[in-house]
């Protein structure tokens, strides 16, 4: 089996700490890149073009990194707030991604994948910037994957729902029942369900997964009166 080397981006959050231990217990050679925290990889993504040589072997793209605490309803959102979310959440994930593929293209051999949202399918109320960046997510991985595909490259999208992160587990305890309530499985999923489905999608087997938009929310979905949490009520302000 090839040595395969991966770089994940936003790699000290909930997901991004869990897609690193996923990948390193399958023999995968792990780089981070996190502007919060140690990181194995600085690059500037306001380059143009991006140095890439630093990530020029890389076989694995995953991007986690994103900002998720942007509050303001679609009719008061700031241009500087909806920039921040654009250009953290896609933007930044695009770059990384980009800054990859030379050399995976040289190989003709890579994985892509870009952790988006379920906000991408539902909306999020108060949310608009988020969600609209999550969304754009697809629309990218799906054109790479259209580009790559003969190449022996794969792009996909993971779209996770309430996932027992930091951030989630940080809301007020009956903001976090009323959200178990409306989820079918009755709990938070936990970031090494989100892993295990990234593993699979990286994996040398996996090269005939592409251009997809794969869920993993424990039935969210299922309950159509679902609006997230309870700041999202501040929407109509």
């Amino acid at each position: 089996m090839t040595k395969r080397t991966a770089l994940v981006t936003g790699a000290n959050g909930g997901i991004g700490s869990a897609v690193c231990d996923q990948l390193r217990a399958a023999d995968v050679t792990v780089r981070t890149m996190d502007v919060a925290g140690p990181a194995d990889v600085v690059m500037d993504l306001s380059a143009d073009p991006i140095p890439a040589d630093a990530v020029r072997d890389v076989d694995i793209c995953v991007s986690v990194a994103g900002v998720v605490d942007t509050y303001a309803p679609a009719h008061s959102m700031s241009a500087e707030k909806w920039s921040r979310d654009i250009d953290v959440n896609l933007t930044g994930s695009f770059r990384a991604i980009q800054a990859c593929l030379p050399g995976m293209r040289e190989r003709r051999f890579g994985r892509i994948v870009a952790i988006s949202s379920m906000a991408a399918q539902l909306g999020s109320p108060g949310k608009v910037a988020y969600a609209a960046s999550k969304a754009g997510l697809y629309g990218m991985v799906r054109t790479i994957a259209i580009e790559n595909c003969a190449l022996g490259i794969t792009a996909n999208c993971v779209l996770p729902g309430m996932i027992a992160t930091p951030p989630v587990l940080a809301l007020p305890e009956a903001d976090q029942e009323r959200i178990r309530a409306a989820v079918a499985s009755g709990r938070f999923g936990r970031p090494e369900e989100v892993a295990d489905l990234v593993a699979f999608l990286v994996r040398d087997a996996s090269g005939y997964i592409t251009a997809q938009e794969i869920g993993i929310d424990g039935g969210l979905q299922l309950n159509p009166l679902y609006v997230g949490p309870s700041r999202a009520g501040r929407a109509g302000e």
